[in-house]
């Protein structure tokens, strides 16, 4: 610890410029330049006559939004051809199944083939587990260690579709294109647009 910052008023100061620097990690731009951000905080602090012109900060700005867009857009593309190939290549295998909307899922564990399944109308309660096509989890009621209760019409398009053809007891792998997921919204920080997510779902009961 540094003794370099010693009153209340020194560490809430110090804490809200981490605050500051952590919205412009979460957001940057390629030459994003530290230094000029600090001097900017201090001159409209301590109301000094700018150094860079409001005419000169608007075209800046018009400049790296664009940058930025464009940028997005790529991912976003590419992001999409990925999410192509791959369920292209997975509906391939045997045990998959394509249903005519494009979702793709496997059968890991069969339920009552007798048993009533849920409508648009119903509630249900789930277990579940969501990764991106890399691997990375985004979200897992098992990791959580609590099942999710929620209205079958109040989901992502593949989870209505894919719960209405499920028993409770069955668990199921789906593979849900973007249309059927987030689309070009996305979600948050962890799934971007035009992400294809891969989902265990289990069933658990119709509340």
């Amino acid at each position: 610890m540094s003794d370099k910052y010693t009153t209340l008023e020194q560490h809430a100061s110090y804490g809200i410029g981490l605050q500051m620097g952590q919205q412009l990690a979460d957001n940057p731009f390629e030459g994003l330049d530290i230094e000029a951000v600090a001097a900017g905080v201090k001159a409209a602090f301590t109301e000094q006559e700018p150094e860079v012109t409001d005419e000169q900060i608007r075209a800046a700005f018009g400049v790296i939004s664009e940058r930025m867009q464009a940028e997005q857009a790529e991912k976003a593309k590419l992001l999409a051809e990925a999410g192509d190939q791959f369920l292209a290549e997975n509906a391939k295998r045997a045990e998959v199944t394509v249903t005519e909307s494009g979702l793709q899922y496997e059968v890991l564990v069969a339920g009552d083939a007798n048993g009533a399944k849920p409508t648009a109308e119903s509630t249900v309660r789930t277990h579940y587990h969501g990764t991106l096509i890399d691997g990375t989890v985004f979200d897992s009621s098992y990791q959580r260690g609590e099942p999710a209760e929620f209205p079958v019409s109040g989901v992502i398009a593949g989870w209505t579709e894919a719960l209405q053809l499920m028993t409770p007891g069955t668990k199921l792998r789906l593979y849900v294109p973007h249309n059927l997921a987030y689309g070009e919204r996305g979600a948050g920080n962890a799934i971007a647009p035009f992400s294809t997510l891969v989902f265990d779902v289990e069933l658990l009961a119709i509340v």
